[in-house]
């Protein structure tokens, strides 16, 4: 029997392991949500963009989907970055990004996946201890 089909061979569990561990390293756990946490740079080329293209845009640059990003770089993608009508600034993120039950995290466009968004939110409950239960 092969190595690499013995899910309880040792260098299998180590693999997995490792795996397991560059998840949790490679997690989000947090978003900007105000005006400071915003990259400067970010900013910027969003502001030069609307500077240049003026009217003639179709979506704010913040809003775009490239399914090249990473879900680190999407994680930090900002669609609103303003003062909102009552002058108070508001950060708004493309995407939120969101635990699934099998422990994985996935990122959901703030417009796209408006649906699947209000869906999650249903399903995650907390317990007393502050414990996510998933329904």
């Amino acid at each position: 029997m092969s190595n690499q089909s013995n899910p309880s061979n040792p260098s299998n569990q180590s693999n997995q392991s490792n795996q397991e561990q560059a998840n949790l390293e490679n997690r989000v756990t947090q978003q900007p949500m105000t005006p400071q946490e915003v990259d400067p740079q970010q900013k910027q080329a969003q502001k030069a963009e609307l500077e240049r293209e003026g009217n003639h845009l179709t979506a704010n640059p913040g809003d775009r989907i490239d399914e090249s990003k990473s879900l680190q770089e999407k994680a930090q993608q900002v669609a609103v970055d303003a003062p909102d009508i009552a002058g108070e600034h508001i950060v708004v993120p493309t995407y939120f990004v969101v635990d699934e039950p099998d422990g994985s995290q996935k990122a959901l466009h703030h417009v796209k996946d408006a649906e699947e968004i209000s869906d999650m939110i249903r399903q995650a409950r907390m317990d007393e201890n502050g414990n996510r239960i998933w329904s």
